[in-house]
């Protein structure tokens, strides 16, 4: 399967109203899923790039992380891509968050490359970071738990 088919493919699908597509072309095989709380804008400057807001996820999917054991209080936030994690913008920057950092709703909290695009991962809500669970450079799958994080409203009633 070629870039260009790829590419198109992935066009035609983010315009339609679809929430899956698994396309085989007979050697290949291209599965695309959209989660609706996930919200793609492509930036007008430069480089390609994608601003992704995700929801934090503290269901039983956190794999036994421990982010939601303790207090309770612990919520997982999770890569909504397939890609390379990058925790700053550039090689010699400063991570954009680490554990302790207090983040507020639209911050970004680390960069995702997938298929040559930079995708900025924000934050959906006011948060302590309480873990960072990737390295920079790491590959990381759907769906991984790229943070864990202590949501504003839980760190206000435990101080």
């Amino acid at each position: 399967m070629d870039e260009k088919l790829i590419l198109t493919l992935i066009d035609k699908f983010n315009a339609a109203s679809m929430s899956e597509l698994d396309f085989h072309d007979g050697q290949t095989r291209l599965v695309l899923r959209k989660a609706a709380a996930v919200h793609r804008t492509a930036a007008a400057s430069a480089p390609p790039s994608a601003h992704l807001v995700i929801p934090a996820d503290n269901t039983a999917q956190n794999e036994g992380s421990g982010a939601a054991d303790g207090e309770g209080d612990g919520v997982c936030i999770r890569s909504p891509i397939v890609g390379v994690f990058y925790a700053s913008s550039e090689p010699d920057a400063p991570p954009f968050v680490k554990a302790g950092s207090t983040v507020k709703a639209g911050q970004i909290l680390c960069v995702l490359e997938a298929m040559k695009m930079m995708n900025k991962l924000e934050a959906e809500f006011d948060c302590e970071i309480t873990a960072v669970k990737a390295s920079n450079g790491d590959m990381v799958e759907y769906g991984q738990i790229l943070f864990e994080v202590k949501p504003a409203s839980a760190r206000q009633r435990s101080e």
